[in-house]
């Protein structure tokens, strides 16, 4: 990966974790994840991490 797209991903998932820990207070957006335990949710992330990942390289092949 170039330098330019570890910057996109680091701050594709800079801006997710600051909205899941800081910006969201009332629970409106991750709410529905309330009663997970912490395996199942750094579960979801690294999966949500790995997808993210794969499609945004995948997008990318034709101009690296």
């Amino acid at each position: 990966m170039q330098m330019g797209a570890f910057t996109v991903y680091l701050i594709l998932i800079a801006a997710i974790v600051l909205d899941f820990f800081w910006l969201d207070v009332e629970q409106k957006r991750w709410g529905w994840m309330k009663n997970w335990s912490r395996l199942h949710k750094g579960l979801f992330f690294s999966g949500f991490i790995a997808v993210t990942a794969c499609i945004y390289v995948g997008l990318s092949l034709n101009y690296m």
